[in-house]
């Protein structure tokens, strides 16, 4: 039987630092989150292979409690960074954890996807840390939403599991006309692809 005082520790939210980009960060997570105790190493492959304007309009699609959207409102100070995720309990910490760090150009958004992004809205870089399970037809949805909410020039850059590596080649490919594998890891692939 777990103690009562074991019960209220798993209660509490997570807290630690992370490094990423070069940019310090202090996060709060929760058990159910995506990766809570630590930044996982897809998230960590991608940030390093990014490259953001300073006045990028930025989107962090599925941002879960915020490490790459945080990171984005680092490397754009005088952008904007819109986080959103349709689980309510990751918008809640990833709205905790951008006044935790300070940042004013940043906001979080319940969204499954782009549905409640007001429509007209654009942005210079879209990315996202494409969930494993995530389903081919939310994943078409996402790309083709990705595309048509991309400033021309835009990029979007994804970080998937090598299982989804083909996958996500020739749907860029076919949406974007274009695709550039930035690094393969071993268990990763960071992708890019332009608005032309």
């Amino acid at each position: 039987m777990i103690d009562p005082s074991q019960l209220a520790s798993l209660r509490r939210p997570i807290s630690f630092q992370a490094e990423l980009a070069g940019q310090p960060l202090h996060l709060q997570s929760t058990w159910g989150l995506f990766s809570p105790r630590e930044i996982d190493a897809g998230t960590r492959l991608l940030l390093e292979r990014i490259e953001v304007a300073p006045d990028a309009d930025c989107l962090d699609l599925g941002c879960g409690y915020g490490p790459i959207g945080l990171t984005l409102a680092r490397l754009a100070p005088q952008g904007r960074v819109l986080l959103v995720d349709k689980d309510f309990v990751a918008v809640e910490f990833a709205r905790k954890n951008i006044a935790l760090n300070g940042l004013d150009n940043a906001e979080v958004l319940l969204s499954n996807g782009f549905d409640q992004i007001e429509p007209k809205r654009r942005f210079d870089l879209i990315v996202s840390n494409i969930p494993a399970k995530v389903g081919k037809e939310l994943l078409t949805l996402w790309l083709h939403d990705a595309r048509a909410r991309l400033n021309p020039g835009g990029m979007l850059y994804v970080v998937t599991i090598n299982g989804l590596r083909q996958f996500i080649k020739r749907y860029l490919e076919d949406i974007f006309g274009n695709y550039d594998k930035l690094k393969q890891g071993s268990h990763y692939t960071v992708a890019l692809a332009c608005r032309r």
